[in-house]
Order: C-alpha cells, then sequence, then structure tokens
C-alpha cells in the first residue's frame, strides 16, 4: 500500500486497503475473475464495456430470494446469519442483489461489484475460518455503501500479489481493487472483513 493510501490504525482495527478520491473502479481482467469463491455455476459479465458488464444479473426479485429473506431476514435491518456452507455464497449473492438493486436502487454496475465482492468475502469466510456460521450485514449513508461479513476466527485476510495465470488467491485483490475501500476490524471473539464503495442513486 503506497503512503497515500496508509492511515492509521485505532484499537480494535486493521485498515488494509483504499482507493484515492475520484479513482475510477475498473473491472480487471476476465482471465482474473474466472472461479471465484462462490460463483460456480454462475454467467460471467460480459466484456462489453461497463455499460452491458451487469446484463447477467437478474432484473426482479425471484421467489427463493424472497422465501430466503423470510427466513434469514433482511441484512440492512440487523446482521443476517448464515451457515457456513458452500450454498450460503449463493443466498449471500441474492441477498445483496435484492438490497442494492431493488431496496436501494443503485445502478447494475454497482450491484454486479458489490455481488461479487460479497461472494469472495462469504468464500473466505467458509473456506479459511472453520465458523459455523457467519453474519452478513448491509450498511448505507449518502454517497456510500458498507458490506460486512463477520465471522468467529481473529485470524486476519492476506491481500496477495497475484497474476493472471493465479487459479486461486485473487479473492482479496478483486475486492481491493473493485471497492473504494476495506478492511478488517477485530472483535473479542472473532472479525468482520468489510468494503465500502461510493454510490450515485438512481433517479426515479
Amino acid at each position: 500500500m503506497s503512503p497515500a493510501h496508509a492511515r492509521s490504525r485505532p484499537a480494535g482495527r486493521v485498515f488494509r486497503g483504499s482507493v484515492s478520491p475520484g479513482t475510477p473502479r475498473v473491472a480487471p481482467p476476465a482471465a482474473m475473475m474466472g472461479g471465484m469463491a462462490g460463483l460456480e455455476g454462475m454467467e460471467e459479465p460480459r466484456q462489453q464495456g461497463q455499460a452491458t458488464a451487469a446484463r447477467w444479473l437478474p432484473a426482479v426479485e425471484c421467489e427463493r430470494t424472497r422465501g430466503e429473506r423470510a427466513s434469514f431476514g433482511d441484512p440492512t435491518e440487523a446482521e443476517v446469519k448464515l451457515p457456513s456452507l458452500g450454498e450460503s455464497a449463493g443466498t449471500a449473492r441474492r441477498l445483496t442483489l435484492w438490497v442494492v438493486q431493488h431496496k436501494w436502487g443503485l445502478s447494475p454496475q454497482v450491484s454486479e461489484f458489490a455481488v461479487l465482492l460479497v461472494s469472495e468475502l462469504v468464500g473466505n469466510a467458509v473456506r479459511h475460518t472453520g465458523a459455523r456460521v457467519f453474519g452478513l450485514r448491509m450498511l448505507r449513508r449518502r454517497g456510500w455503501i458498507r458490506i460486512e461479513v463477520r465471522d468467529p476466527s481473529r485470524g486476519l485476510p492476506c491481500l496477495m500479489p497475484v497474476s493472471e495465470l493465479d487459479v486461486s488467491g485473487r479473492g482479496l485483490f478483486l475486492v481491493d481493487k473493485l471497492s473504494d475501500r476495506w478492511g478488517v476490524d477485530l472483535l473479542p471473539r472473532g472479525k468482520t472483513t468489510w468494503f465500502e464503495m461510493r454510490v450515485v442513486d438512481r433517479e426515479r
């Protein structure tokens, strides 16, 4: 992390990255987005420019998402607890998509990036923490959204250099590239890994 991105570190919080104000988010090459955590069986974004990148996301809320909200809750109202299973990545993606695109009315590209990054954080929590459950929380304030994944492990994720030929270890690389800032909050029992994105409300 360059000196321009360095921050002070309050007790209990570990900052891992940020993007300077005004820096646009640019999707990494398609070769580096294959095999992402929890995205198996999902069509990858089209590579015909950012305006069409989110066509693969469903436009309307589906019955499955309604059932999951009834079972687990709304992550904007309270932390949603999901079982630490591979299929929970799909649940987290659908809840994220419903919140960002339907409830908050944000752009398809913001929805796509949020879904992708949630999938990476959930994949890390499921594979590397030994947790039985993890928590998903989504927050919004003017001009920003924040998405958190909480797990009971205090082991810190590590941002490693990757190349287009790497077949694993790209999760935090994508979080670092596509979010405006991200970090880890250490808790008495576990941690919260989070990312934030600058947003503009869509006109209705």
